[in-house]
């Protein structure tokens, strides 16, 4: 019998003696017995696994895992119920192939709780949760409206219509009292990238040191997910300001990424710590998303991409050229100086799973043909975008995820 991650409430009173943190572990072979056999008497006790997860520990790692293909229980939601999707609706913008929206992850050694939108939202009333980044947090705030939206009669949900330059969008439950919110913060401090809407810069400029700007927007807000990745890997340096964009005399430095990525990160803990309420707030980091750019690197054709893929990479511990791993450290190292400054923040690692999933990007089918040259049109590779998932789709799970760890507490 799989076991899931969370133990019910009876073996929760029991295994706190031996199982203090809520980080995943591996344990020898004697204390997997022990663990698999209170596992046993939770599921016997609690067949349904519905009563409410308290979580002291995951009793695996989560982040570990394969793909498995489920067209029973998947897509967890119907692209055509869903208006939030956008250009990430693949299958409005022509995609024919949607087996990419039937695949499950499966950790392994242990299965991640049935997402369950009602038990989010009463853990959600009265609370504002908010994803703070760029498209791809973005793409998982649109999943989890989708994954929720079902549960809300029509009148008793709203959305905020986004108005030009207005960097947040509001979804709100009436009945719970509760939002779910996205914040734009491509590279979390100050930039020239920082309209929502013309972003779409050359030369990119960061304020390495400056923050505030954001971070008034989510400061009390229960729930924080950030993310920040994509816009730091465009080349191997950035263009660093040390005044205000709107001062005669600015001065510029042009910075290796990892050393500019990780002084951001500075800036932003340093606020963190300073402002964060310990006891309220619940604070994520999304990991590296992963990108499908050279089709080389899991055997394709050279000068290929993610184009034409249906299908997940099997290969396990598979690592492409589009994920950094000096980045990641850095990211590692800040939420471990965050720890040890009393506030925790769990990372979601879905870079390793997000890797497998070459089948799953966008590519072709974003609603841009008017914007085509006639060289595009011809080679169809050569405009896909191996950068963002469609959904329904594996944003979905990253949300999976998130509710596991949201209902810990």
């Amino acid at each position: 019998m799989r076991r899931t991650i969370f133990p019910s409430l009876g073996a929760l009173l029991v295994s706190t003696v031996i199982l203090a943190t809520i980080y995943p572990r591996r344990y020898g072979e004697n204390q997997q017995s022990i663990l698999a056999e209170r596992r046993r008497e939770s599921l016997l006790s609690n067949p349904t696994n519905m009563a409410p997860p308290s979580m002291t520990t995951s009793l695996c790692d989560v982040f570990s895992g394969r793909w498995v293909f489920d067209n029973t229980s998947r897509p967890l939601y119907e692209e055509g119920q869903c208006r939030h999707m956008g250009t990430l609706a693949c299958g409005k913008q022509g995609r024919r192939d949607l087996k990419f929206q039937q695949w499950r992850w499966q950790p392994h050694g242990c299965d991640l709780p049935r997402f369950d939108a009602t038990a989010l939202l009463e853990r959600l009333r009265n609370k504002r949760l908010m994803f703070v980044g760029d498209s791809l947090n973005r793409g998982q705030w649109a999943s989890l409206v989708c994954m929720v939206e079902s549960s809300i009669p029509k009148k008793r949900r709203y959305l905020s219509n986004r108005r030009r330059g207005r960097p947040t969008i509001v979804f709100t439950a009436h009945d719970y009292n509760a939002t779910i919110e996205f914040y734009w913060a491509p590279l979390l401090v100050e930039s020239n990238c920082d309209d929502p809407v013309i972003h779409r810069v050359d030369n990119r400029i960061v304020r390495v040191q400056a923050i505030e700007k954001h971070a008034k927007h989510w400061s009390g807000v229960d729930i924080l997910v950030f993310d920040s990745y994509l816009w730091w890997r465009q080349g191997p340096k950035i263009k660093v300001s040390w005044g205000s964009f709107e001062s005669p005399d600015r001065k510029y430095e042009l910075m290796k990424m990892p050393r500019a990525y990780k002084m951001a990160l500075n800036t932003w803990s340093d606020w963190m710590q300073v402002h964060m309420d310990r006891s309220k707030t619940q604070v994520f980091f999304i990991g590296m998303s992963s990108t499908h750019e050279r089709a080389e690197d899991w055997g394709g054709i050279a000068g290929h991409n993610c184009f034409g893929e249906t299908e997940p990479i099997t290969k396990e511990g598979y690592w492409g050229s589009g994920s950094n791993r000096e980045m990641m450290r850095v990211l590692q190292k800040a939420l471990n100086k965050l720890s040890k400054r009393g506030l925790n923040v769990q990372m979601l690692n879905i870079t390793q799973l997000s890797e497998y999933r070459k089948d799953a990007h966008v590519s072709i089918y974003k609603g841009q043909a008017k914007n085509l040259t006639q060289h595009q049109i011809a080679n169809p590779a050569t405009y896909a975008d191996c950068f963002h998932w469609c959904l329904p789709g594996l944003p979905d799970v990253w949300n999976e995820l998130l509710y596991a760890y949201i209902l810990q507490n």
